[in-house]
């Protein structure tokens, strides 16, 4: 206990000398600080500034590789070789008028009166169309004479969104003269030889100009002409139409429709004829870029007789289309009615029965653009006629034309067109049609068919005011049947036409017109001799409403 408390009082005394040691060795004349250290130091960050100097592109040497595709501004028209008409003047404008009303007048030698007339009414929505035109003249020839006058109200108005009804009235009345006779053998009076038909037609439609929600296309219309003449001969026509598109997608397409045309004839003598076609069309569409097909079969109804007609058609694109290759199979009926034959040759006589002709048609060529503004088409097949309408000469005087139905007429047929197109300053196109008359069933040969036609047609605007127009004519003559009921064939033909426009002011233009320069003496028409050269002007007014 003793050893214990004195080792407690040695180390407290160790203690307490240590602490005044340490007492007496510290500096008492400098100041008391003190020393912080630390890692941390603040920072205020940098402003963000904008930067208004815009950096330099870096150079590419590089040049961008652009593909333009831009279709060609052309018309494809299949060719339809002109009908020909010894007495009809080929006029009319060297281009299209862009005012809205225009009247055109004239005169010529032979005592030639023309006047033409469009005008123009309503909105950009709704408009009201009318047109008038006349022609007449006095050939050298005893009775050569003729004149045509019609006169058409044509109107369109929507009636919804993309919905458009549209209608037609039209009057016509033609007169001719038959002066197709030997006349130092008749001497016939103009109340005698008088031809005069006249056409009361009108026409109503309406069609969508944009495909429904369902994808469907349609034009229904309704068309009815009563047609007559001056030796109370009368025929009334009506014909329904009710066509039907659908496509599925942009490839697969549906066409489905039914037609329907009635003609009934009352002649002046005897019993009245009905004369009626109804087909009901249907046909399947494959469209794409290279190809396009159109296969359909149509269910005919020839006045209670059935025919199945067949329409298949097909184009393939071989090269951009520059070459594409046409192929087909098609059929159809050329109605028989007496306003029909009298457009074909006005110097028939009333017609005594109506056939209405089915065209069978088979078909293989190319057709193509090449170079931007040159078109052609070419076809070679054969074309099969069925009561097909001829006219031959009547066995009294000849002035008058007798239809006979050829029962089945078989040809060769070659079809071409040609087209050069630069824009609306020049236009050249050239077709041909030649077809070699074969077999036949019931008439020895193809009275009055032309076998070989060709005709040209150019529109060049020469300077800015000037127009030049010129079309030629060129045929191979048709059979005919002589007064003993011979054989004999017309001379061939040829026929060129000018014409030229020159513009006087904004308004008012100078015209010329030159018919048949050759002065050929040819016939279309056994007995009817055409107009020698002919000449004629005038002027032109056009104007805004």
């Amino acid at each position: 206990m003793t050893n214990q408390r004195l080792y407690i009082v040695l180390i407290f005394g160790s203690s307490l000398f240590l602490s005044a040691a340490m007492v007496v060795a510290q500096d008492t004349s400098k100041k008391q600080t003190i020393d912080i250290t630390s890692a941390f130091k603040p920072v205020l960050r940098n402003a963000a500034k904008i930067n208004f100097d815009a950096s330099s592109p870096l150079p590419d040497s590089s040049r961008p590789k652009l593909n333009y595709n831009i279709p060609v501004q052309n018309l494809f028209l299949s060719y339809q070789p002109i009908s020909l008409k010894p007495l009809a003047l080929q006029i009319d404008s060297s281009s299209a008028w862009a005012s809205s009303n225009y009247v055109k007048v004239g005169f010529g030698n032979l005592r030639t009166a023309y006047l033409q007339s469009g005008f123009s009414f309503g909105t950009e929505k709704a408009k009201l169309n009318i047109l008038a035109n006349h022609i007449s003249s006095n050939g050298k020839i005893e009775n050569q004479d003729y004149s045509v006058t019609n006169f058409t109200l044509h109107g369109f108005t929507p009636v919804a969104e993309n919905v458009e009804l549209h209608g037609k009235f039209r009057v016509a009345q033609d007169r001719y003269y038959l002066y197709g006779y030997d006349h130092s053998l008749h001497n016939f009076s103009k109340s005698q030889v008088l031809q005069r038909f006249q056409t009361f037609s009108a026409e109503a439609g309406i069609r969508n100009l944009a495909p429904t929600e369902f994808g469907l296309r349609y034009h229904p219309k309704l068309n009815i002409s009563v047609f007559n003449d001056n030796r109370k001969n009368a025929e009334s026509n009506a014909v329904l139409d009710l066509p039907l598109e659908k496509f599925i997608g942009d490839i697969y397409g549906i066409k489905l429709g039914a037609n329907a045309s009635l003609t009934r004839y009352n002649p002046s003598v005897g019993n009245s004829i009905t004369n009626t076609i109804i087909t009901v069309p249907f046909a399947l569409l494959f469209k794409t870029p290279n190809f396009n097909a159109h296969g359909g079969i149509t269910p005919s109804w020839d006045n209670s007789s059935f025919n199945l007609l067949p329409n298949l058609m097909a184009d393939v694109n071989l090269s951009e289309d520059k070459w594409v290759f046409q192929v087909g199979w098609i059929s159809y009926y050329d109605k028989g009615s007496y306003q029909r034959f009298a457009s074909v040759n006005p110097y028939l006589a009333a017609p005594t029965q109506l056939l209405n002709t089915r065209v069978v048609e088979k078909y293989a060529g190319f057709k193509g653009t090449i170079a931007d503004h040159f078109t052609y088409n070419a076809r070679i097949g054969s074309v099969q006629y069925n009561n097909m309408p001829l006219f031959v000469n009547d066995s009294v005087d000849g002035k008058t034309f007798a239809i006979r139905y050829e029962q089945q007429l078989k040809a060769f047929q070659l079809q071409g067109e040609l087209g050069i197109i630069e824009a609306e300053n020049f236009s050249l196109h050239a077709g041909l049609d030649f077809k070699n008359f074969g077999t036949q069933k019931t008439e020895p040969r193809a009275w009055g068919l032309v076998p070989i036609e060709l005709n040209t047609s150019l529109r060049w605007q020469l300077i800015k005011d000037l127009w030049l127009k010129g079309d030629f004519f060129l045929w191979s003559g048709p059979r005919y049947r002589t007064k003993t009921g011979g054989i004999d064939r017309l001379k061939g033909a040829s026929d060129l036409n000018a014409g030229l426009e020159f513009r006087i002011t904004k308004q008012l233009r100078l015209w010329a017109q030159f018919n048949n320069i050759f002065n050929s003496r040819y016939q279309r028409w056994n007995q009817y001799e055409s107009y020698g050269f002919n000449l004629l002007g005038g002027i032109v007014y056009s104007f805004n409403q």
